[in-house]
């Protein structure tokens, strides 16, 4: 799979994108997310630079998701049984997600504070 032509690996993330969409509850959420935080922008109009930082916020924690999704399918596949140190790789993945999820929240509320004129 290795060297394939650009349209061909930019349709493998597509997928890649649609199947986390089409299974993971948690990537939906997160997607649903990202369309209200870009409706607050569009409402608010901030400066450019918060704008920069909550798109950068939200892309982070969808890259997160695709990424968490990622090693959980790929653990499931390997060793579908329970196994402790799966069980805490795959709890560290959901952590980084949720990291990212509390700094992007954050973001938000600082964006509309400086919109609004609190801050």
């Amino acid at each position: 799979m290795k060297n394939q032509p650009f349209a061909a690996r930019f349709g493998f993330a597509l997928h890649g994108l649609r199947a986390a969409f089409a299974t993971e509850r948690s990537f939906r959420t997160q997607c649903g997310f990202a369309v209200a935080m870009l409706l607050m922008l569009v409402a608010l109009r901030p400066p450019v630079v918060w704008w920069a930082l909550c798109l950068l916020s939200a892309a982070i924690v969808l890259g997160l998701e695709l990424v968490n999704t990622a090693l959980e399918h790929a653990l499931d596949q390997l060793h579908p049984e329970r196994h402790h140190t799966i069980r805490v790789a795959k709890d560290c993945a959901a952590g980084a997600v949720l990291v990212a999820s509390v700094v992007a929240a954050v973001v938000g509320v600082l964006t509309v504070a400086v919109s609004v004129g609190w801050l």
